[in-house]
């Protein structure tokens, strides 16, 4: 499957030209932001960790290995990526225990910055969001154009599309969820279990989120919409007066779209239609979620683009720097702005 079929329509337009990311992992910099302060003292050994080209499952292997304890009893807020330089947070379990000696999960691909100790372990999605530098090499486009788009975004925001990764190469995770799907069965082993149904999951967001670029109403609010602040998991209907709310023009408060589970959209108008439209063309991957118990939850429509900064440190590279909520791809932000090429493979006969 293409990235078209993955995601949706871009809201800004045409790629502008073309770049490269993740040259190195440099380019790629993710620095987690979990606002939780330490105890100082518990059964829990905090750890802040520096990984290059290594993915945070990976880590917590190495580190459950230097300590001598179960994989389970290491726990992490987030998946990172593997190519990439990112900076986050583990905990491990120790009941009675000194702090390990943890050099051996140290080399040139992971670094242990500072430790902590806390009386609970780091949950899944603790942290608040994730800070992120990228650096756009090779980068083919019109500078001026660049910056126009850039400072658009910035005023209004971007399609908070699942990135492609999430759906594996090629689009491999949604076709082994539909596969599963249509035989109304789950893969015993959690960490698959949870990357299908995520998978699924994700893919129906995004063709409602992609309807609603395509119709230009994913920046407004409709009667029946479910609307949610950026940073807020719970929602409410919009009537009337909430599609004039004033936090809508400043990027705090958004239409939502369904992630899919048990019961009926809770949308109503034409939201609820629409989302019924997509659930209806995918009636095996809905059943599915539903019966694996996953609950109805919405995700904001819009993604507004926390402190978005950016320069050229020579022509063809463009650096920028940003934060997002957590759960969301800084490659949605790249692809309102270019296409990627593979490393090694840009045309250096094309100008802009």
């Amino acid at each position: 499957m293409n990235e078209l079929q993955l995601l949706g329509p871009r809201a800004y337009g045409e790629a502008l030209g073309s770049a490269v990311l993740k040259a190195t992992a440099e380019d790629f910099q993710v620095d987690e932001v979990l606002d939780i302060p330490l105890s100082g003292d518990g059964e829990h050994l905090w750890l802040w960790v520096e990984k290059r080209g290594l993915n945070t499952e990976e880590a917590a292997r190495r580190i459950a290995k230097a300590a001598a304890v179960p994989l389970r009893t290491v726990s992490y807020a987030g998946l990172k990526d593997r190519q990439a330089l990112t900076r986050q947070w583990f905990s491990v379990q120790l009941p009675g225990k000194a702090d390990p000696d943890l050099r051996a999960a140290e080399n040139d691909t992971l670094k242990i910055l500072k430790t902590g100790r806390h009386k609970r372990k780091l949950q899944r999605g603790a942290h608040s969001a994730n800070g992120f530098t990228l650096r756009l090499t090779e980068l083919k486009a019109d500078q001026a154009a660049v910056d126009e788009r850039l400072q658009r975004i910035a005023q209004q925001g971007i399609p908070n599309y699942f990135g492609t990764q999430r759906f594996g190469h090629g689009g491999g995770n949604l076709v082994d969820a539909r596969d599963w799907a249509l035989r109304q069965a789950l893969p015993e082993q959690r960490n698959m279990r949870s990357r299908l149904l995520s998978a699924a999951r994700s893919y129906l967001f995004n063709q409602v989120l992609a309807a609603r670029v395509a119709d230009g109403t994913w920046q407004q609010a409709q009667v029946g919409d479910l609307l949610a602040f950026t940073n807020s998991r719970s929602f409410f209907m919009a009537g009337e007066a909430e599609c004039s709310d004033p936090r809508l023009g400043i990027l705090d408060l958004h239409p939502t779209g369904a992630l899919w589970g048990q019961g009926d959209s809770p949308a109503a108008g034409a939201a609820h239609d629409l989302e019924q439209a997509i659930a209806g063309r995918e009636p095996a991957l809905c059943d599915w979620l539903a019966k694996a118990g996953m609950d109805h939850e919405r995700r904001i429509l819009r993604l507004p683009i926390g402190g978005l900064t950016w320069h050229y440190p020579v022509p063809d590279i463009l650096q920028l720097e940003f934060v997002l909520p957590a759960g969301c791809f800084a490659t949605a932000l790249v692809r309102e702005l270019v296409d990627l090429v593979p490393v090694g493979q840009t045309d250096s006969s094309c100008a802009f």
